[in-house]
């Protein structure tokens, strides 16, 4: 991994990616706000039918597009967005941290992860968003819609959880590996509320926004812990970090 410019000063470097953090954070809240207005003033209605519609047959509703095994194939990969899966992945990272002795590791994930999900359920009740009628739903859902919680669930467990294991890893590849895995994991399971039928697209977009923003904050928080000492971390200092991919 290239070693940080020496021109640079250690705190500029290490503030700014703080600073990105931080910005990142606002930017995801800004678009849950705008889409939420949109979506309250009815100004969404017409892109959410037309990208709705966009993922069935033409001519029939009921029937989603593409091989019969393509909507078992989207019914496995919402499940990886559900209260349970999430749950579970949550626990066996908590287990792990206990495990390896990272205790207070362990109780910033699981709060953090338990406070997104709360988050979540409030956002719900508070917009009381119906679901889509528009087209026939795959699967049974009873909750109500806006935000979607598979897709700010994914985001922020899979965010949270991948930003955690970036902050104990040196190697570069390792690093964009496990981002990429975790922010693929969170668009392909808010892509498949839609292709199921059971959320609008505004739904979706405003879940990743406000699940990013929350993943975000977190990883700001653990930083701060973690320079205080507050968290544990393996991640190796910058004058240590010096091995190249």
């Amino acid at each position: 991994m290239k070693a940080r410019p020496q021109f640079i000063p250690r705190w500029i470097a290490t503030e700014f990616g703080l600073l990105l953090a931080l910005a990142g954070a606002a930017a995801g809240l800004l678009a849950f706000a705008l889409i939420a207005e949109e979506m309250v003033e009815g100004d969404s209605h017409g892109f959410d039918e037309a990208i709705l519609l966009a993922f069935r047959a033409p001519g029939d509703s009921a029937e989603p597009l593409g091989p019969a095994w393509l909507e078992i194939v989207v019914r496995d990969i919402t499940a990886l967005g559900s209260t349970t899966v999430l749950a579970l992945v949550t626990l066996v990272v908590v287990g792990f941290l206990i495990t390896d002795g990272k205790r207070s590791a362990a109780l910033f994930v699981a709060l953090a992860t338990a406070g997104g999900g709360i988050m979540s359920y409030v956002l719900k009740i508070g917009f009381d968003r119906p679901r889509p009628d528009l087209v026939a739903h795959l699967v049974d859902v009873h909750t109500l819609s806006f935000p979607s919680g598979h897709a700010m669930g994914s985001a922020v467990t899979y965010l949270t959880l991948g930003a955690l294991i970036v902050r104990t890893e040196a190697r570069r590849r390792l690093k964009i590996y496990v981002l990429a895995v975790a922010i693929a994991l969170t668009l392909v399971i808010g892509l498949s509320r839609i292709y199921l039928g059971v959320h609008w697209p505004t739904d979706v977009l405003a879940g990743w926004s406000a699940g990013s923003a929350w993943a975000l904050a977190c990883w700001t928080l653990a930083l701060w812990l973690q320079r205080r000492g507050r968290i544990e971390t393996d991640a190796p200092s910058p004058e240590n970090d010096r091995r190249v991919d």
